[in-house]
């Protein structure tokens, strides 16, 4: 998409970063973010939400961008974070370490929804970039993939809870492994199905 169409005003020249998190909804695992500056030099198909991709795609995907984008960096936010800080927070603490982890410095940063971390960069937020900036939409795509990957490692640690299949997300299956065995380390206490399980023991 042309930047100009949203009132972004944007050089030939520009580095442009794309940024979008992930993990914010579940109850379990740590809140990903990555950042994405793409080669104009270099397009990659297919694009788009990584929610309206299946796995397989986003695998390739995730592939294809990490070969040939300019810059890629995951950030993230810890339980711990998360508890401390709340959701909101802890999801623009992932963004900035994103960012700042990027080999090349950009000098615009595109996010995906409303509000854009308090940083260095000049910046502006896109609700629903994730669908119309392909920086964001491969950042979607890359800190999918990675989060994705790491609740199935964590499924090795925590069998019962069947993270492998629901990525921390509360569904019927979680919310009954999670009244059966009671929470793990990676779930997160603030949030309401954990907490009133922690309170009621």
């Amino acid at each position: 998409m042309d930047l100009t169409t949203l009132g972004i005003e944007c050089s030939e020249n520009e580095v442009i970063a794309g940024v979008d998190e992930v993990g914010r909804g579940p109850l379990a695992g740590p809140v990903v973010a990555a950042a994405v500056i793409l080669n104009r030099n270099a397009v990659i198909e297919g694009l788009k939400d990584s929610k309206q991709l299946s796995a397989v795609k986003r695998q390739y995907l995730d592939s294809e961008i990490r070969q040939k984008a300019l810059a890629v960096a995951i950030g993230r936010a810890e339980v711990n974070e998360i508890d401390n800080l709340n959701i909101l927070q802890a999801s623009l603490l992932a963004m900035q370490r994103a960012v700042a982890a990027l080999a090349l410095a950009p000098t615009l940063v595109l996010v995906d929804g409303n509000r854009s971390p308090k940083w260095i960069y000049r910046s502006h937020a896109i609700i629903r970039g994730d669908q119309l900036i392909d920086s964001i939409s491969a950042a979607s795509i890359v800190a999918k993939v990675y989060r994705d990957q790491e609740m199935v490692q964590y499924h090795e640690q925590f069998p019962q809870y069947g993270f492998n299949q629901h990525m921390g997300y509360g569904t019927a299956m979680h919310l009954q492994a999670l009244k059966q065995h009671g929470p793990c380390a990676i779930h997160r206490q603030s949030f309401a199905p954990v907490r009133e399980w922690l309170a009621s023991v």
